[in-house]
């Protein structure tokens, strides 16, 4: 059976979003001069923190966006509020990178109507060791250490809604369920998209207890589980009818296509930098919490809509 033929698509809000793309690259920073610097007495025994974790998230946002090392950061953020006139103090940088380990990343979103259509992908970034050309030329060294960064994204206002970071050697199924943890019990999920490595029992049943249709296309190998869980019955509802109308067809008709939008996302992730500064795994956490942060708040300057041609 051949192919369906490729979909094209055309971007309506053209002019809009060139603006948004614009807004991007702008360098124009504002400090709210309403917004918490300084931090709240906690009230316990001990030594009181200067500054509040917006301030700390603010200026590790500055040094993800410039790619600055710490005490750049510092003097870059000195400069700014010395240009705003607000009369703020700069944490010095031992401050910042002792608070980065325990931050708690506030990661803004604006949500959607209706259900939520999750996208769950995975990538590797580098945190130690030569680059891909080095490491093709030379042979790599043993120091070679990479993360895992596992996202998953609403379809609609293409934001990052959870956001997971393992070593290396975890899967990508089994941090499937802490990513749907992360989504609120109270916002209705639809579907979750993902690729065949998500198909796995335990994915399908987190799924499942979530109320949502799970779109994974099985293993070409792949064999009817014992109907023993809600997440197995629609796991073999899917095999039956990938086999029925053939992979191509059944990705077509699931709306599978859906899933390289993630893929896209993670690119863009990317671009704030191939490898991470940080070289403390919370401190790593942390520095990806705020690229998610970051990504989020360009998405919400503004996303193309495409239509499709045919």
């Amino acid at each position: 059976m051949s192919r369906p033929p490729k979909t094209t698509y055309k971007t309506t809000n053209w002019k809009s979003y060139n603006h948004a793309l614009r807004q991007r690259g702008s360098l124009t920073v504002w400090f709210n001069p309403s917004m918490q610097w300084e931090a709240v007495p906690s009230g316990r025994r001990g030594r009181q923190q200067s500054y509040s974790d917006a301030a700390i998230q603010a200026c590790l946002t500055l040094k993800v966006l410039v790619g600055l090392p710490l005490r750049q950061t510092i003097g870059f953020v000195a400069s700014l509020l010395e240009l705003s006139g607000l009369g703020w103090s700069v944490p010095d940088f031992s401050t910042l990178s002792r608070r980065q380990k325990a931050l708690d990343v506030t990661i803004p979103y604006r949500g959607s109507n209706g259900a939520r259509h999750l996208l769950v992908d995975s990538t590797g970034i580098k945190v130690e060791g030569e680059g891909e050309w080095h490491t093709r030329k030379h042979g790599g060294s043993r120091r070679r250490v990479w993360r895992k960064i596992h996202l998953g994204i609403d379809e609609e206002t293409l934001e990052i809604r959870a956001v997971e970071v393992t070593s290396s050697n975890v899967g990508d199924a089994p941090m499937l369920p802490d990513l749907l943890a992360q989504i609120p019990a109270g916002e209705e999920i639809a579907t979750v998209t993902a690729d065949g490595a998500y198909d796995t029992r335990a994915c399908h049943d987190a799924i499942a207890a979530r109320g949502a249709a799970a779109v994974i296309p099985p293993r070409r190998t792949a064999r009817p589980w014992k109907p023993d869980t809600a997440g197995a019955r629609a796991r073999n509802e899917v095999l039956r009818a990938s086999k029925h109308l053939g992979r191509a067809l059944w990705r077509n008709w699931s709306g599978y296509h859906r899933r390289s939008r993630v893929e896209t996302k993670i690119n863009c992730v990317k671009l704030l930098g191939q490898r991470l500064m940080s070289r403390d795994f919370d401190r790593q956490v942390a520095e990806v919490q705020i690229r998610a942060a970051v990504m989020n708040r360009f998405t919400a300057l503004g996303i193309p809509v495409t239509l499709a041609l045919g």
